[in-house]
């Protein structure tokens, strides 16, 4: 995908509606096991505690960096090392979606459970090949646009898994809705079918190399730490916010229905909107000077949440509010996902990418479970404007942050295979 100037060239780009799908694919089972299923469960009279425990099952995304090495090291006998394991695993989740359509969660919830846990699972695993084809195929200057279009498919995947899944329930029950919602990860299939493999990169030969390598290949890099750091504080602010957005616009009196229409549709339009537009100013103005901008902008706009706490409801701060926090959200999530793929060696992008994606979400899940304390502590006035505090240490670690830190400039010790030794199953699948 040459780079392209405006968001039209892109959405003309054949390779880009490849990153579109790929995207859907990845967005997709999320609410399947998450906020859809609550619904289903809701639906059939499962009571509240199960229902919150089965929250659970979404633990293998915040684990994915533990097995992202084998994706690396081991290659399948087709497709090559990353449409292999992305096909197999889109495959898999047909099945494991369709499954759970046979199984009535309140009378075996055990079964639907593991069925579950199952998916949670194969779309981590998923969302690792995904995340490290991504890496592995885009040019530094293709990268914005790269992760901007997969944002729109992820979101498109979402909105097809909750609102459209939520609908068809009312018509045909919820068995037959999962069992289309499988169907729909042939989206995904047609995808990795048509996507190139990546060239050039030679995987991990050893175990060894896979699980211990990239991390060596990471810390021993100048301003390694400091790019951690930064990872872990960019988005700090914003996600603390996010988690009592809802529960805020409901207190302030708006209706479930309002707050669906305007934070569910409004906002993916713009959250798919900033993505694209990030990801055009991120091909003029750089990375650097985008993370700056997009960071300040995402943070100030959790100011006009605190506009909406001091003036009470009303329907046109909230879509102002809404609006643009999702449009900046968007424009810093292409300029974030593109500084995570400039730390990622492809040799084992799938391991780094997964690592660093990890704990960049660490602390804002940790902070997050104390959001609502913090609201009932400080009211929502001060909650929000604690939430735009705290994105200024991750702009001022920005600013210490020297230019190229922490990016591979060469590739780890790792040793050919003499020329005269047979291929191992790596090098045979690898291109």
């Amino acid at each position: 995908m040459a780079p392209k100037n405006s968001v039209l060239q892109v959405l003309t780009s054949p390779r880009a509606w490849l990153l579109v799908a790929l995207g859907f694919a990845s967005g997709l089972p999320l609410l399947l096991v998450g906020g859809t299923l609550s619904a289903w469960m809701t639906n059939e009279g499962v009571n509240l505690k199960t229902i919150g425990v089965f929250t659970l099952v979404a633990f293998p995304y915040s684990l994915k960096f533990i097995w992202a090495p084998l994706l690396d090291r081991y290659a399948l006998p087709f497709l090559g090392r990353r449409r292999g394991w992305m096909l197999v695993t889109q495959v898999a989740l047909m099945g494991a979606i369709a499954s759970m359509g046979f199984v009535n969660p309140r009378e075996t919830p055990w079964a639907m459970a593991s069925l579950a846990l199952l998916v949670s699972f194969l779309s981590s695993s998923q969302d690792v090949v995904s995340d490290a084809w991504r890496t592995d195929t885009l040019s530094e200057a293709e990268r914005g646009f790269g992760v901007a279009t997969f944002v729109m498919g992820y979101r498109f995947g979402m909105i097809a898994a909750g609102a459209l899944a939520l609908s068809l329930s009312q018509f045909i029950g919820w068995s037959r809705t999962y069992w289309i919602m499988s169907s729909l990860m042939l989206v995904g299939v047609v995808a990795t079918l048509l996507a190139p493999e990546p060239q050039g990169q030679r995987p991990p030969r050893t175990l060894f190399d896979a699980t211990v390598v990239p991390y060596v290949d990471y810390f021993r890099r100048d301003g390694a730490l400091l790019a951690l750091l930064f990872l872990v504080l960019f988005k700090l602010g914003d996600a603390i916010a996010g988690g009592m957005t809802t529960p805020f616009f409901l207190k302030l009196g708006f209706s479930n229905l309002e707050v669906g229409a305007i934070t569910k549709g409004v906002g993916m339009v713009a959250t798919i909107g900033g993505a694209l537009v990030g990801g055009a100013l991120l091909a003029k103005l750089g990375l650097r000077r985008s993370l700056f901008i997009f960071g300040a902008l995402q943070a100030l706009t959790n100011l006009t949440f605190l506009a909406l706490a001091l003036v009470g409801k009303s329907h046109a701060v909230l879509a102002l509010a809404i609006c643009s926090d999702n449009v900046c959200g968007g424009m810093a999530t292409t300029a974030f996902g593109a500084f995570t793929m400039s730390l990622c060696n492809k040799n084992f992008s799938a391991t780094q990418f997964a690592l660093l994606s990890a704990l960049a979400n660490f602390g804002s899940r940790v902070l997050g479970a104390s959001s609502g304390f913090l609201a009932e502590w400080m009211g929502w006035s001060g909650f929000f404007g604690l939430t735009v505090v705290l994105a200024i240490p991750g702009l001022v670690v920005l600013a210490f942050l020297p230019e190229g830190a922490a990016t591979p400039v060469q590739a780890p010790p790792l040793e050919e295979p003499p020329p005269s030794a047979p291929p191992g199953p790596i090098s045979a699948t690898s291109r």
